[in-house]
């Protein structure tokens, strides 16, 4: 079996991440988006800086490009049901894979809940409403599903932001698992939301997103793919099951890889990076406590969960986090390192933050201090 060390599995995985030494150059974003199995779009500008920092001269703009006018990404609800930017022509596997994860793995609680019925209902009432027309804002699409399913659907029961959301909301993500919605383009400050571009089904979708995934995260083991997917682990391991992996011993520990998929850099990881917000590469990244070692764990993981914090990537490892404040054109980017960088670091780290202002269309500013404000500022 084959024995493989972190430092091994770091390079190979900054390299298929592009994150390494030689970035994707020209490449197409939904060959960089199909690399990272989905950039997460939450807060769109992180993942628009996610995908976009890995190509060469590459912007915001060329994102949004790519998504509504040449339409070769597709914004949907992807891994743990979260806002991610993905392939279209990879959305049947995903569809197959994720409406694969078990009924009730994810619950609310008595009196918000809907019945398996209910949720039927529900979803395709999204999925009709949405076939028959052009893009909906939710208020529209709200409407459509009441009076599609009924007076239940439009409970306000569900806590929201500032008040309180239809009984029917909470079955959106799993709407688009199941292929029946996606995001269109913004009709001014409101989202809207429609059908997905036509397209064959997938029949072993899961099996495929395994090995995906482990081509760019692995090696991996199947309770790490579930909390990476958002599905419970015996539904994980099926997945292994059947789909073609060998196993090896990762600093000791079982994993899998993609069968033959077994050639590792012989070189330690070397760079500096700026990873923003719910980068796939550290929301990904496992075990945590080799990606955030030491400190790094207590200041850029939030209750253990990776992605809350900006981080500084320093030859593969979580060595600080930052934080960007826009004025105008102006880019004040502040960066917390929690080891002293070398003076090639440093000229590594000017370049990042050059290249941050270009993908953000400004003019940026480095400096090197605390980061006072808190997850998701």
């Amino acid at each position: 079996m084959i024995e493989v060390s972190w430092p091994q599995v770091s390079a190979r995985r900054l390299q298929r991440a592009g994150l390494g030494a030689a970035p994707w150059g020209q490449a197409d974003p939904a060959e960089v988006v199909a690399a990272m199995c989905g950039a997460h779009a939450q807060v769109m500008s992180a993942g628009e800086a996610s995908v976009a920092l890995r190509l060469d001269g590459a912007t915001r703009t060329h994102l949004r490009e790519a998504l509504w006018d040449r339409r070769s990404l597709v914004k949907t609800f992807g891994p743990r049901g979260t806002v991610h930017l993905l392939p279209a022509r990879d959305l049947p596997l995903w569809v197959s894979a994720l409406s694969s994860v078990p009924p009730g793995h994810a619950t609310f609680p008595d009196g918000v809940r809907m019945t398996p019925e209910q949720t039927d209902q529900v979803v395709e009432a999204i999925r009709e409403v949405l076939a028959a027309g052009p893009e909906m804002t939710i208020d529209e699409l709200s409407d459509a599903v009441v009076a599609a399913t009924g007076p239940w659907a439009g409970d306000l029961v569900m806590p929201a932001f500032q008040g309180m959301w239809p009984r029917w909301r909470q079955a959106m993500a799993l709407a688009g698992h199941r292929g029946a919605v996606v995001f269109g383009p913004n009709r001014g400050r409101k989202v809207t939301y429609t059908a997905p571009p036509p397209a064959e089904p997938v029949e072993d979708g899961l099996g495929g997103l395994v090995r995906r995934y482990l081509t760019a995260y692995g090696p991996a083991t199947p309770d790490q793919f579930a909390q990476w997917a958002g599905g419970p682990v015996r539904w994980a391991a099926r997945g292994f099951e059947g789909a073609g992996l060998e196993e090896v011993l990762f600093e000791g520990r079982r994993a899998w890889v993609v069968a033959g998929d077994t050639a590792f850099p012989s070189d330690p990881p070397r760079g500096v990076r700026l990873l923003p917000y719910f980068d796939a590469y550290v929301v990904a990244g496992r075990p945590r406590e080799l990606l955030y070692p030491g400190a790094a764990a207590q200041r850029a993981l939030a209750g253990g969960q990776a992605g809350n914090f900006p981080v500084l990537l320093v030859d593969g490892e979580v060595r600080g986090v930052w934080h960007q404040r826009r004025s105008g054109s102006k880019i004040d980017v502040t960066v917390e390192t929690l080891r002293d960088l070398t003076p090639a670091q440093l000229r590594e780290l000017d370049e990042q933050v050059e290249r941050v202002g270009e993908v953000l269309e400004g003019r940026p500013r480095l400096t090197i201090g605390p980061v006072a404000v808190g997850p998701h500022a």
